[in-house]
């Protein structure tokens, strides 16, 4: 994960929210390509799946800032969202509560346009992606504005309050 999120959860006390809408983000990332292959990750085996970004979520919810990822998606589920369902025990395992939103469950919600992090309801990292789910420039924008932060991590919340937990969601 970026520097900028990396720093910003460092700085966090309370909270970090994310939220993912994409149904792909970089088609080409390694693991998604091994997890097209047939990989998976052995849970039981987690000197295998762990990595320095599941250290940064520990280390972050350790000192008491609650981590919530919302994925917002459609259903049935495309295989990149798949590849990522199949991950997120990992994202459990370092601390992170996660969500999944089925799109029939949002149609009456207003969310934003980008995907991205809301830290402490002041900071904003909103997240560039392309139509081909790769990064553009700039790829996140950092914005401290508590106000616009106030209104994302309302939006936020309405959508985790209708959203699945891991443990309860089936993909379709």
């Amino acid at each position: 994960m970026s520097t900028a999120v990396r720093e910003e959860l460092a700085k966090a006390q309370r909270s970090a929210m994310h939220l993912e809408m994409r149904d792909s983000y970089m088609r080409d990332d390694p693991e998604f390509v091994r997890w097209q292959k047939g990989h998976r990750y052995d849970p039981d085996d987690r000197e295998s799946w762990w990595r320095s970004w599941l250290d940064v979520v520990t280390g972050t919810t350790g000192r008491g800032v609650v981590m919530r990822r919302l994925r917002v998606v459609s259903e049935p589920l495309s295989d990149y969202v798949r590849y990522e369902y199949d991950g997120t025990f990992t994202n459990i395992a370092a601390g992170e509560d996660v969500r999944w939103l089925p799109r029939s469950r949002a149609r009456d919600l207003l969310l934003p346009a980008l995907d991205g992090w809301v830290m402490d309801e002041r900071t904003l990292i909103l997240h560039h992606f392309g139509g081909d789910g790769q990064w553009t420039d700039p790829r996140m924008e950092v914005l401290n504005d508590p106000a616009l932060a106030k209104r994302y991590a309302a939006a936020y919340q309405a959508a985790w309050e209708r959203a699945v937990p891991h443990e309860e969601y089936r993909p379709v």
